[in-house]
């Protein structure tokens, strides 16, 4: 079965209301399955015993802030991490949530912390929770397997499931939990000298199987910035990651090591305990550059900050949302070199997966970028620097059906008790694209239950308002990131998905979010009256969700 196909086709007992479908629906993240961190989860123990992982049920990442007040000391505590020059002082100490206030003199700032994986049935009831090893919360030396997410980072942890479905993919650090400004730091074969971060951490993808055994690779990929989703290639003759992400941290021009490290990377899975493992130079999988659409070039490098990644019918689709360089639409890496003489098209009949990285050349890299051979998807945006259009995560229904998460514009402005710009937004939520002769158009936007812009209130979260804003501590949804779906037998589709926040944090990224699922009916060109988005799970103060697929092993049994 191919990454991004739907797993379930309706129900394998024959109910027919929707409301028990969903108890078996399965999820595909972004095309592949992505992970979903559900905060309000248990506790992170509560059933680190029991890691067997059940074929059609959910997976959601969560990360929970576990640092205390005094990692940090205002006044004293020098910003950025391991700074040696334009150093600044730390405002607010590490208690949460005030502890993201030091972003006001620290833009890279950020604290590491574990990684949990909630095993769920598809309504939300929690089944069971798997820890994430972390070589020194876990007294196990430094040198043992592990890895740890950047609490704040709203972009990293999708989950995504194999091409054979028999194992699900993530990434992160290969850092101490309570670390300061991980996501930004150099990779340790990669060095930026401009960076203003002076630690470094190796990133790197971890692979679970059903089991719930993990193994670890590490990468020199993403040095400045942080690698957010990755996807096994499993196919028979295969064994290769592909990866999305960003990297970045310095001045113009970056270092050829930091661009040949951005944006989509092909990695080889490591063999050996992480520990030993020396990682080599990046290798990427793929490129885009605005010159390919006529525009002038901006910053080399930059132009392919992904965040979304997926696999149907046998091509790599991914997302740029973010950043003020390039294109926010959706991509695909093209595999013919046929496919989009203008950089825009469609992906070739019988095109193949990558079997091997993107040449490119190494001399010309800092003036003009790495080889490109990726378009954008024919109908998707074009237009430079959109102040509109925010997508994040992507799922094919089929192959004339895509439905497309806009996370927002992150705009925190606030009156009458609620946050406006995000309430007003028409294309923020669950979009669905139909192609008709050859074209992708925008069909509807879902974001009715969403209540876009309307604060909610959070257990554990303080009330009031941040001191450093003045606006409401309480979070509203502004839009959604990761998600995953399925096809029912009688023609509809449910959809899950992990909601992006605007609030008076200075870090939105380190609000408490929420889980939600959605029924469509995939034959519709118009919306449907009476659809609308469910609430399955919201996170308490001090949790993030992150990602959400199916389980390994979904759609690759007898049933499925």
């Amino acid at each position: 079965m191919k990454a991004g196909t739907s797993m379930h086709r309706g129900t394998p007992i024959g109910r027919t209301n929707r409301t028990a479908r969903r108890a078996l629906v399965t999820s595909l993240v972004f095309g592949a399955t992505v992970a979903t961190a559900v905060a309000g989860a248990l506790p992170a123990t509560a059933h680190d015993a029991d890691h067997h992982l059940v074929p059609g049920n959910l997976l959601v990442s969560r990360t929970e802030y576990v640092a205390g007040a005094d990692i940090i000391t205002p006044g004293t505590t020098l910003l950025p991490a391991g700074c040696t020059t334009a150093c600044v002082t730390a405002t607010n100490d590490g208690s949460y949530p005030g502890v993201w206030n030091n972003e006001a003199v620290d833009p890279s700032f950020g604290v590491s912390s574990p990684i949990f994986l909630d095993q769920l049935t598809p309504s939300g009831q929690q089944v069971s929770t798997l820890s994430v090893p972390d070589p020194v919360r876990d007294n196990r030396g430094a040198d043992s397997n592990g890895l740890v997410t950047s609490f704040p980072s709203k972009s990293e942890l999708a989950l995504n499931l194999s091409t054979s479905g028999r194992s699900v993919t993530f990434m992160g650090y290969v850092a101490p939990t309570n670390a300061l400004d991980v996501s930004n730091s150099n990779t340790p074969g990669v060095t930026d000298p401009t960076n203003p971060v002076g630690t470094s951490y190796y990133r790197a993808v971890a692979q679970l199987d059903a089991d719930g055994h993990f193994t670890f690779t590490k990468t020199n990929a993403y040095s400045g910035n942080n690698g957010r989703a990755a996807i096994l290639n499993d196919n028979p003759g295969a064994g290769f990651y592909y990866t999305a992400g960003n990297a970045g941290n310095g001045g113009n021009p970056q270092p050829a090591g930091v661009i040949a490290g951005a944006g989509a990377q092909f990695i080889t899975p490591a063999h050996t305990p992480e520990g030993v493992q020396v990682p080599g130079a990046p290798t990427p999988l793929g490129s885009f550059n605005i010159t390919q659409l006529g525009d002038k070039a901006d910053k080399v490098g930059k132009d392919t900050n992904f965040r979304g990644l997926t696999i149907f019918n046998d091509v790599v689709y991914l997302t740029k949302g973010s950043g003020g360089n390039g294109v926010n639409t959706v991509y695909f890496i093209d595999t013919t070199g046929k496919a989009c003489p203008n950089g825009v098209g469609l992906p070739q009949p019988g095109a193949a997966l990558p079997t091997s990285p993107l040449a490119y050349d190494p001399s010309t890299i800092q003036a003009s970028g790495l080889t490109n051979n990726m378009c954008i998807l024919n109908g998707f945006p074009t237009a430079l620097k959109s102040s509109t259009s925010f997508p994040f995560g992507v799922w094919f229904a089929n192959a004339n059906t895509l439905y497309v998460t806009d996370e927002g514009n992150g705009t925190a402005t606030y009156g009458g008790g609620i946050y406006t710009a995000a309430a007003a937004q028409p294309t923020a939520g669950l979009q669905k694209w139909t192609l008709v002769n050859g074209t992708w158009k925008l069909a509807y936007t879902l974001a009715a239950g969403l209540d876009l812009g309307t604060p909610y209130q959070v257990a554990g979260y303080p009330a009031g308002n941040n001191p450093a804003t003045g606006l409401p501590w309480a979070p509203a949804t502004d839009g959604l990131r990761n998600l995953t779906g399925t096809v029912h037998r009688d023609g509809t589709v449910t959809i899950y998905g992990i909601t992006s926040t605007v609030s008076g944090a200075t870090d939105t990224g380190a609000d408490p979010n929420k889980l939600v699922s959605i029924t469509d009916d995939l034959a519709s060109t118009s919306a449907v009256a009476g659809e609308h988005f469910s609430t399955l799970r919201t996170a308490h103060g001090g949790e993030a969700l992150r990602g959400v697929s199916f389980t390994p092993g979904t759609g690759t049994g007898a049933d499925h």
